[in-house]
């Protein structure tokens, strides 16, 4: 089993994910190779919450010009939006 804070890199704060929270959704940048299993047990043994769902899907890296270089390309990474059981939430999202 993976270190929980290993699986989860760092919450995803937009306009759109903090609008999931009205209905018990977050959304977190989570390790490449972590599969949604070690999501769920990472965000209900970090936040001491009930997970019912999550979802995940990899972000392709978006190609960038490094001066008069050839294009180079930001890294892929992946995102995970948790949807939680009804009256659970978490703290760090509230009050934004």
């Amino acid at each position: 089993m993976k270190d929980p804070y290993s699986v989860l890199i760092r919450p995803l704060v937009t306009e759109k994910t903090i609008s999931g929270t009205a209905h018990s959704k977050y959304t977190f940048q989570v390790d490449l190779n972590a599969n949604k299993i070690e999501i769920g047990h990472a965000v209900q043994q970090i936040f001491d919450v009930k997970v019912e769902k999550v979802n995940t899907l990899r972000v392709r890296g978006k190609t960038r010009r490094l001066g008069r270089f050839p294009e180079g390309r930001k890294p892929s990474w992946k995102k995970a939006i948790v949807t939680l059981k009804a009256g659970d939430r978490i703290e760090i999202f509230e009050g934004m």
